[in-house]
C-alpha cells in the first residue's frame, strides 16, 4: 500500500467498475480508502433482460451485487447519483448536495438515454436507457396489443423477438431507421435477421420516426433503443469530451486533460481508436482499467491497453429457443447458440456473485 494516493472514487457501478471491485477483493485494496458512488446496490446485466420478457428468466435474474461486491473488497459504498465532477478540488458533487473527495477517480456511469431528444415526449415511449428504469416502467406497463421498437441495433432487434414472445403475445413493428436493421453486421447476419422477423410476423420498416408521426399512432408501447448518449455533466466540469460529449480518453482509459481522472463505457470516448459503445466492451475492459488504477494508485504510468478483437462475437436470441450467432462476416443459428449465450452471461453474473461472497 502507498501513500502516493490516500483516496480512490469510482463513479458508477457499471461492468468495468464489477471488475474493479473483484480485483480489489482477490489482491487487496491498493490504497487507504476507496469509495463507490452509485445510486443502486445492484448492477443489472443488460443481456438478460431480453430474456426475461420473454419468459426464459425471473425479473432481477441478471443482477450482480454491488454492495457485496463493494464490502469484500473493502470499498465503502455511496447510494448517490454524481452530477458533476471539480477535476482541480478533488471532489465529486452528488445529486443530495453533498460531495466526495479524491485523489483519483474513475468514472463508469454509462450513458444517457435519447428517446426524448430523438423522438418528443409521449406516456407510451419507453427508453431502455437506464436499463432499470426501463424494466421497472415495461414491469407495471400492463397489457399491451402491439408495439412499436425503434432503433435496428443488436438491442432493437432482440427487443423486437422478446416482445413479439412476450406473455399475452403482442404484435410487433420493427422500425430500423435509414441504414435497417444491424447496418454494421455482415450481411449473413443481416439476412439470418431479416428471416427470423419474417418468420416472427415482426414488420420491419427501414425508415425514421418521430411520435407525431401518424404511422406511431397505432401502438400501445413504443420502445426506443437508440444508443447511448452524453451526459451533460462531465463536459460542464471541465473535462475534455469528444463532439457528442463523451469524456476524451487516451488508450490507457485516462482522461485526456486530467490524467488523475479514468473512464471507461459508454460515458467515454477513446482518442486513439474508433471502439464502439457495447457491453462486450466495457466487460473487456474492465480487468485492464483494474490494472491501469493499481498503476495510477501506486505513482507508475498505467500501461494496459484495451484492444478489442478484429470481430467481437454476439449472440442475438430470437425468443423462442435460438439465437443467431454473429463473428465478423460469420453467420449461424440455432438452439446451441442459444444455450452458449445462457452459459456466456451466467457465468459472467456467477463469477461475480460468487467474488462478492468470498468465494
Amino acid at each position: 500500500m502507498t501513500d502516493l494516493c490516500k483516496h480512490v472514487l469510482l463513479i458508477g457501478g457499471g461492468h468495468a467498475h464489477v471488475a474493479v471491485l473483484a480485483d480489489w477483493a482477490r489482491g487487496g485494496l491498493p490504497c487507504p480508502k476507496a469509495t463507490l458512488l452509485t445510486p443502486h446496490k445492484t448492477l443489472r446485466y443488460s443481456g438478460t433482460v431480453p430474456g426475461w420478457i420473454s419468459g426464459q428468466y425471473e425479473r432481477d435474474a441478471g443482477l450482480v451485487d454491488l454492495a457485496a461486491l463493494a464490502a469484500a473488497a473493502g470499498v465503502e459504498l455511496k447510494l448517490d447519483r454524481c452530477v458533476g465532477i471539480d477535476p482541480q478540488a478533488l471532489i465529486a458533487k452528488t445529486a443530495d448536495g453533498g460531495h466526495v473527495s479524491f485523489d483519483i477517480a474513475s468514472i463508469d456511469t454509462g450513458g444517457i438515454g435519447r428517446a426524448e431528444l430523438l423522438l418528443g415526449s409521449d406516456p407510451r415511449l419507453l427508453d431502455v436507457r437506464p436499463i432499470d428504469d426501463f424494466v421497472r416502467k415495461l414491469d407495471g406497463f400492463g397489457s399491451v396489443a402491439h408495439s412499436a421498437v425503434v432503433g435496428g441495433g443488436a438491442a432493437g432487434v432482440e427487443l423486437a423477438f422478446a416482445l413479439r414472445n412476450r406473455s399475452g403475445g403482442t404484435q410487433v413493428t420493427l422500425f430500423a431507421g435509414e441504414s435497417g436493421v444491424l447496418p454494421e453486421q455482415s450481411s449473413p447476419v443481416r439476412r439470418k435477421v431479416a428471416r427470423e422477423l419474417d418468420r416472427q410476423n415482426i414488420t420491419c420498416i427501414d425508415e425514421d420516426v418521430q411520435l407525431h408521426d401518424d404511422v406511431l399512432r397505432p401502438f400501445d408501447l413504443i420502445v426506443a433503443a437508440l444508443g447511448s448518449g452524453a451526459p451533460d455533466w462531465p463536459g460542464q466540469s471541465g473535462l475534455k469530451t469528444s463532439e457528442e460529449g463523451f469524456i476524451a480518453v487516451d488508450r490507457h482509459q485516462r482522461s485526456t486533460s486530467h490524467p488523475h481522472i479514468f473512464a471507461v463505457g459508454d460515458v467515454a470516448m477513446r482518442t486513439d481508436r474508433e471502439v464502439a459503445h457495447s457491453g462486450v466492451h466495457a466487460v473487456m475492459a474492465g480487468p485492464v482499467l483494474a490494472d491501469n488504477l493499481r498503476a495510477a494508485i501506486s505513482g507508475l504510468q498505467p500501461s494496459k491497453v484495451y484492444r478489442p478483437r478484429w470481430f467481437s462475437l454476439y449472440l442475438l436470441s430470437t425468443a423462442r429457443g435460438e439465437a443467431i450467432l454473429s463473428y465478423g462476416p460469420l453467420a449461424a443459428q440455432g438452439k446451441w447458440a442459444a444455450r452458449l449465450k445462457h452459459w456466456i452471461d451466467m457465468r459472467w453474473i456467477r463469477h461475480y456473485a460468487k467474488t462478492g461472497r468470498g468465494l
